[in-house]
């Protein structure tokens, strides 16, 4: 973490930045008669050089005042949170949102707050999940001597890289216990350790994290996940029980090792995957490849079985863990995109297995072609996947593996050079099949677009005259004559 000179440069840099509009709105509280304050995340973030363009505002004025204060100033503004006490709007770029003072209470069955709005600074942070998100910056005279307001210590934490709650952390979290999960996720965003306190807590009350809205939680998830050490926030999850009731399936890969039957231990591998693909991402964070690392061998332990002679063996993992993720993905409400991308990316990840390998036949053309077409727009996240999957401390291991990924690739390349995989269609149309064989659309039809599909996987482009030869061949196969009058298309 940066020390408190730098955090400070930090601060008044990214503060100079935005000063334009931020004290533009201060100056119009002001001389309605309210207070404006900087606040929370948009406070840290400044400290840390890494303010963006949403800014959190809090002042003592409510909703209303609020938007009569901002009338003619704003260029839009929004009220979603407006029963919350905030007020949403954009200016130059920027999209503020003011939140009035709030002092509310939870109902311990739920966490929907009780809203009541407050009329001190002091009160509104206490309510603050972290330290470090309870500082504020008075506007618009940011530069005073007294505008910086720290009353829980949040810039010594930010300085020293550690989460504490403003009050105790079994209140905090009794309150609102998805701020569990936020602390994990900080742990993966900003690299914080969290207070002794703090995971005590976590650890103690991981069942209350029950009666947050499935939705909140996938968020947090897919913040953590994309986060700069999402190892962190994993790891968290699991050593405070919190994974049970997010991700059981997690915590269930750390199986038991006897001194008979010994292998990799699979949850310390899968968070080397995680690693190791993140190291490979070449445009930012990817949520889809994140889950598929961190699911990729979820079926393992329902696989697990233990052979004569010591071995441990996990015969159709692949498609076990496929069908584990569809259900989680699902119980988690991810989109079906999200869903269907990971499942047949966690599917797929072995068919790769044994390519190049002593002792294996080579791969046809057609198995090379298949696998382009079956993994489909996610041909480039296998890639990154099955490499990641190499997580073997022998080096020849490593590098023959490396090797024969590196030929797959190669060959994949001179065969989309040569046959523009990415766009494979049977040689015939569905319009041809039912002219050559004179059926109607329906079921025929789909049956033979897929048996022309997987002739044209298997043997490539075919000339015109030889693909209708196939088609006639299969429906003679099939009991289907083509009906009188049916002739070749191409006159």
């Amino acid at each position: 973490m940066p020390a408190l000179s730098e955090l400070q440069r930090n601060a008044v840099r990214e503060l100079l930045r935005t000063s334009p509009v931020a004290v533009e709105l201060g100056e119009r509280f002001a001389a309605a008669g309210h207070a404006l304050h900087l606040v929370g995340g948009s406070v840290r973030d400044a400290l840390l050089g890494r303010l963006g363009n949403d800014l959190d505002f809090t002042t003592d004025a409510r909703p209303d005042q609020v938007l009569a204060v901002a009338d003619g100033w704003h260029e839009g503004t929004w009220a979603t949170g407006i029963a919350f006490g905030t007020v949403g709007m954009v200016r130059r770029g920027y999209r503020l949102e003011v939140t009035t003072y709030r002092a509310e209470s939870y109902d311990r069955t739920s966490r929907n707050p009780e809203v009541t709005f407050g009329d001190r600074l002091t009160d509104d942070l206490a309510r603050r999940d972290f330290a470090v998100n309870a500082m504020a910056v008075a506007l618009p005279d940011w530069k005073a001597p007294d505008a910086f307001v720290d009353p829980y210590g949040g810039l010594d934490d930010l300085a020293a890289g550690v989460l504490r709650t403003p009050g105790t952390a079994r209140a905090s979290f009794d309150d609102d216990p998805l701020r569990m999960l936020r602390a994990a996720r900080f742990a993966s965003q900003l690299g914080f350790t969290l207070a002794p306190d703090v995971v005590a807590a976590m650890t103690d009350m991981a069942d209350r994290l029950d009666i947050v809205a499935v939705e909140r939680i996938a968020d947090e998830l897919d913040k953590l996940l994309c986060g700069a050490h999402p190892r962190a926030g994993l790891e968290l999850l699991v050593d405070t029980g919190l994974a049970a009731h997010v991700l059981p399936e997690l915590p269930a890969l750390r199986l038991e090792i006897d001194e008979h039957h010994q292998h990799k231990d699979v949850y310390d591998h899968t968070l080397q995957v995680l690693e190791r693909a993140i190291a490979l991402e070449s445009d930012g964070p990817d949520l889809v490849l994140r889950l598929a690392a961190l699911l990729h061998d979820i079926g393992k332990p329902r696989t697990r079985r233990l052979e004569p002679g010591g071995g441990v063996s996990f015969h159709h993992h692949e498609v076990v863990g496929a069908s584990m993720a569809r259900r989680r993905l699902k119980a988690l409400r991810y989109p079906k995109d999200v869903t269907a991308a990971v499942v047949l990316l966690t599917e797929l990840h072995l068919r790769f297995h044994g390519y190049g390998q002593p002792g294996t036949s080579p791969w046809t053309d057609s198995a090379v072609r298949r696998y382009v077409t079956d993994a489909g727009p996610e041909l480039a996240r296998l890639h990154v996947l099955v490499r990641s999957d190499c997580t073997t401390r022998n080096r020849r291991r490593a590098a023959s593996l490396a090797a024969a990924y590196d030929d797959l690739e190669r060959r994949i390349a001179e065969l989309a050079e040569r046959e523009q995989l990415d766009r494979i269609r049977p040689d015939l149309s569905g319009d041809d099949i039912m002219v050559i064989l004179g059926v109607p659309q329906g079921p025929v039809v789909g049956a033979a677009r897929k048996h022309m599909l997987a002739v044209r996987m298997e043997r490539g482009p075919l000339p015109r005259e030889q693909a209708e030869v196939e088609l006639r061949d299969w429906a003679a196969a099939q009991g289907l004559a083509p009906a009188p009058g049916a002739d070749r298309t191409d006159g």
